[in-house]
């Protein structure tokens, strides 16, 4: 009994000198900062077709160095879960470079709970997500600080979208909780207050897209960039979240994955919903070479630079918010004569 203690409180200790080591995410010297969105992995650990997904997640991380990556779900696909879900994240880990999970509706279909995965994506060196309590899965707040870190700059809001409806009569996917929608504007509310009134420029990161994806990619009006091989598989019930941050004003964008041969971004009432790209290999359904989408914010502003990188270090889709998703005013052009 005592060679457990040991053990349990040595490991503990290990996560919080791993954690402590991991400097506050902060706005560079030239006031920018880069995310990583990886999504749907699908990682099957003694499976060859999951190397590719490896691959490509080291090609993109040597390539663009960001301060931080996010792993927007469904990130392991067969058992062992806990030794597949180590693999994927040492990538992240073996660079140094601080990283979060939020899950999909497949991660805890293989052995291992939403808590013990939790607790294990929280071992690893370099995750930052903040200690799960009593809660099999929190949604929590990062804060990005200024480039002389005296303030926090930006606020990124990382959710879980959970699985499926627990509704018989529902059928589907399920929904963020109406919990989950007053927690957002509660802290949103905190940071905009302690700002003196006014929004932080934010980005907001879960597994299933919320149903306005499927509003705005059918609008003849809005302007989408990438692309869409398939309808947005969100819940069947609406709570409200898009309203919420509509309302709030701090969310610039939302970033999802769940539907694999997505990856397009499009501007609805001011917000850009966007996909990632499906990093994963031929564990399951797939007809976008594997990749992921990159996020650069800017200090002091309410835009963000964003882009899909594949394999070979190609580029498509770089797109500048607000600026990219808004239609000029075809009378104030510079008259053309030829």
């Amino acid at each position: 009994m005592k060679r457990i203690s040991l053990t349990l409180c040595l490991a503990f200790l290990t996560v919080l000198f791993c954690q402590a080591q991991v400097a506050p995410l902060k706005f560079n010297k030239n006031g920018e900062f880069k995310i990583v969105q990886f999504t749907d992995i699908h990682f099957q650990y003694h499976n060859p077709a999951s190397a590719i997904a490896l691959k490509r997640i080291n090609e993109v991380l040597d390539a663009e160095r960001p301060d931080l990556i996010v792993f927007t779900g469904d990130v392991v696909y067969a058992p062992p879960a806990d030794t597949a879900m180590r693999a994927v994240l040492d990538c992240a880990s073996s660079r140094k470079i601080p990283f979060v999970v939020t899950f999909g509706n497949h991660d805890n279909e293989q052995g291992k709970t939403r808590a013990e995965l939790y607790d294990i994506i929280r071992s690893m060196p370099y995750n930052i997500q903040p200690d799960r309590g009593s809660v099999e899965s929190p949604d929590y707040v990062l804060t990005v600080k200024s480039s002389d870190g005296k303030k926090d700059a930006s606020v990124l809001y990382c959710l879980d979208s959970h699985s499926y409806s627990k509704l018989p009569d529902v059928k589907g996917y399920d929904w963020l909780t109406f919990d989950q929608v007053n927690w957002y504007r509660q802290q949103s509310a905190a940071f905009t207050a302690k700002n003196n009134g006014k929004p932080l420029p934010a980005l907001a990161f879960f597994h299933i897209p919320l149903s306005e994806y499927n509003e705005a990619a059918s609008d003849e009006n809005a302007i989408l960039y990438g692309t869409r091989m398939e309808k947005a598989c969100s819940a069947a019930i609406n709570t409200g979240m898009f309203a919420a941050m509509k309302e709030a004003g701090d969310v610039m964008g939302t970033f999802v994955g769940h539907d694999h041969d997505n990856d397009y971004s499009v501007m609805w009432k001011g917000i850009v919903l966007a996909y990632g790209r499906f990093t994963g290999g031929n564990t399951e359904y797939n007809h976008l070479s594997n990749g992921a989408r990159v996020i650069v914010l800017k200090e002091g502003e309410r835009t963000f630079t964003s882009w899909i990188r594949l394999k070979g270090g190609e580029l498509k889709d770089k797109t500048v918010y607000p600026d990219s998703y808004v239609k000029d005013d075809w009378r104030k052009r510079p008259l053309v004569t030829e």
